[in-house]
């Protein structure tokens, strides 16, 4: 272990911090005991605090393990739809969700809920959401966090164990949230969310330089089955064209196919109906699913948007978010590509003889980067820093549903010393359970399907039931919880049992239905439902919904003319990895 290494990272970790619960504090210096201030950072976010809080949150040890690693293996750039889509995701919440729930005046999605169709769907949203936060996001995070500093100190005692880790990264990310709230996690994620980008970019410029300078004929051994690159051609080619000619041929002849990792191309976004995991038919309906609920609907995403100042911030913030999101996959996506031409031995586990291409974006930066201190302190401690973020950002949503939703609700409490006092509460509980059940993570095979497979359950039900929520102003409040329950039932029975028997007999076009297109399935179930129910029995006067009037509900016209560049950038970057 380099001491100047550990010196530097532990130096920029402590600093960030610091900074960040020093920011969180009052004008005279104490800590805030006002809720508004500690779950919404005192609704005074600007935009760039807005945009690099929503890129910091969202991008975290769960992309550079989960993402990469999903790249490596056969899906390659098809997982950067999961970013892109998001781009153009996020030019709707910004003009279409922020605008609702600013003027609600919420503090918690599940708020809407009850304000649109009743406390049962209120419930029905926060206690899911409660435990998705704590025993899905935010000990996956902390799984994938100790994963990547395990891998990368793989020699160093205490530092390689797994389990050590995963309570050392959750206790760093207990104390964080504790004491500063949102706002503390705002003015970090500003640092990290900067860092992310150019260490990222760091670790992508270091790969390519390692891809010109690698022997052509250990290259050739990762390239893809339907490539008809020679190892002559490949020995010729500069970094990018070698990088083409192993995953997608002399002409781009190297099509995505489905199979294992290498029977076909990697540089494609659109991949056979019949893959298991990103079929083109996701990206019809399916995709859009997970990218609506998970940017839209998603407390600890949105809760940093409901702390905007004004709607036109919150909406040049999420803009800027979307134009981030554009770079994501060449920080992330390719590298994970990278990672597997450069060093696929070091992605075999010895034990079980298997690839553990969860492995990837460690390997490559503990190869890349571990003999560079100067450089290696700085990349390490952006990809810790977004880990803690991450985590303190999810513990603070967690505890926000979990006070105002549940604890608020039920006991009528408002007196905001004791909301804060029971939200810090929260805090440590849900940092105990998400490190309990993080080392377990370690029997999956891939953290990011997990995460995906697991969120079936309850997103399409709540994107539906928003959609009527929103556009709907005559249908049954009952709906609400019809609509989030059936979602469930619909997901399980196809899962488990409908879907299973239609592959068997031959009633769908794959030997597996994917995640995505069960999540389609369902949404269009609630849909149906809802329609029925709307027709049969609508209300006979149409819901009102409150104001807040302590909030500027102006929208951004500057922020509207990004918004249709970014789309247009993503329909363009898809035409280039068609």
């Amino acid at each position: 272990m380099n001491v100047l290494e550990v010196a530097l990272f532990i130096f920029a970790v402590v600093g960030v911090i610091a900074l960040g619960i020093w920011k969180s504090k009052g004008d005279d210096g104490d800590d805030s005991n006002d809720a508004s201030d500690y779950f919404l950072a005192g609704r005074g976010l600007t935009w760039w605090l807005v945009g690099f809080s929503l890129i910091a949150a969202n991008i975290s040890t769960e992309q550079f393990v989960g993402m990469s690693g999903a790249s490596a293996n056969w899906l390659g750039m098809a997982i950067a739809s999961y970013e892109w889509m998001a781009a153009v995701t996020l030019i709707f919440v910004a003009f279409w969700f922020l605008p609702r729930f600013l003027k609600a005046g919420l503090y918690t999605i599940p708020e809407f809920l009850e304000y649109r169709f009743d406390g049962v769907a209120r419930l029905a949203m926060a206690i899911p959401a409660i435990v998705t936060l704590v025993f899905v996001t935010t000990s996956s995070v902390i799984f994938s966090g100790a994963k990547f500093v395990s891998e990368y100190y793989n020699t160093v005692p205490v530092l390689n164990n797994l389990t050590a880790m995963c309570w050392l990264i959750a206790t760093f990310a207990a104390v964080y949230v504790f004491i500063g709230g949102l706002k503390a996690c705002a003015w970090t994620d500003l640092i990290w969310g900067a860092a992310l980008i150019v260490g990222g970019a760091i670790v992508m410029y270091l790969a390519f330089d390692r891809l010109a300078e690698a022997p052509a004929s250990e290259l050739f051994e990762t390239k893809v089955a339907n490539s008809d690159a020679t190892l002559e051609q490949i020995e010729a080619a500069g970094a990018w064209e070698r990088f083409m000619l192993l995953n997608d041929g002399v002409n781009g002849e190297a099509e995505a196919r489905n199979g294992p990792n290498g029977s076909g191309g990697k540089v494609h976004m659109v991949r056979p109906k019949e893959d298991s995991d990103i079929p083109w038919t996701a990206l019809l309906i399916g995709l859009w699913i997970p990218n609506f609920f998970y940017w839209g609907l998603n407390q600890y995403i949105v809760q940093r948007t409901l702390g905007s100042k004004s709607l036109a911030e919150g909406q040049k913030g999420i803009v800027f978010a979307a134009f981030l999101k554009l770079l994501i996959p060449f920080l992330v996506v390719i590298p994970g590509i990278l990672a597997f031409n450069l060093y696929s031995a070091d992605l075999l586990n010895a034990t079980t003889g298997q690839y553990d291409y969860d492995r990837a974006f460690p390997v490559l930066v503990r190869n890349l980067i571990k003999p560079m201190p100067l450089i290696s302190w700085f990349v390490l401690a952006a990809l810790c820093g977004a880990v803690i973020s991450s985590l303190a950002s999810m513990l603070n949503s967690a505890s926000t549903i979990a006070t105002m939703d549940l604890y608020a609700k039920f006991t009528g409490e408002r007196d905001q010393k004791k909301l804060v006092k029971v939200g810090r509460f929260f805090v440590v509980l849900f940092v105990i359970l998400a490190g309990i059940v993080a080392p377990r993570l370690d029997n999956f095979e891939s953290i990011f399907a997990y995460i995906q497979e697991f969120q079936g359950f309850i997103s399409s039900g709540f994107v539906a039931v928003f959609i009527f929520g929103f556009f709907s102003p005559r249908t049954p409040r009952y709906f609400g919880a019809v609509g989030i329950g059936l979602n469930v039932v619909a997901y399980g029975a196809f899962k488990w049992f409908l879907g299973p028997i239609m592959v068997e007999n031959g009633w769908w076009y794959a030997d597996k239905m994917a995640f995505l297109d069960r999540m389609a399935i369902c949404f269009f179930i609630v849909m149906l439902a809802g329609i029925i129910l709307t027709l049969v029995k609508p209300m006979k006067t149409p819901v009102v919904l409150p104001v807040n009037e302590n909030i500027e509900l102006e929208t951004s016209q500057g922020a509207k003319v990004v918004g249709v560049v970014v789309v247009i950038a993503t329909i363009t970057l898809y035409a280039i990895f068609w």
